[in-house]
């Protein structure tokens, strides 16, 4: 399990689970501690993401948030975070 913190008032968290047929990363977004939101990624191998849970996390970040600033600056924040 990891936490992103996107600001002060939202943050991610994220985990992965096995499934039957190879496992699933989930995205958990919060709003002051409550869960708002919830996404998942099913993989059947591996995956080649850049960092560890970074496609359902930028998925969870555009399925919620309609301002495409607020968008960007999270994305970016996450990235410089992970080294990128």
């Amino acid at each position: 399990m990891k936490l992103f913190k996107l600001n002060n008032t939202y943050s991610v968290v994220c985990d992965s689970k096995g499934t039957r047929s190879g496992f699933k990363h989930i995205a958990s977004l919060l709003r002051n501690g409550s869960e708002i939101n919830k996404t998942k990624i099913c993989y059947l191998n591996r995956t080649w993401e850049g960092f560890t849970y970074e496609t359902v996390l930028l998925k969870a970040i555009d399925l919620f948030f309609v301002n495409e600033k607020e968008v960007k600056k999270f994305k970016a924040k996450i990235k410089a975070n992970m080294g990128y």
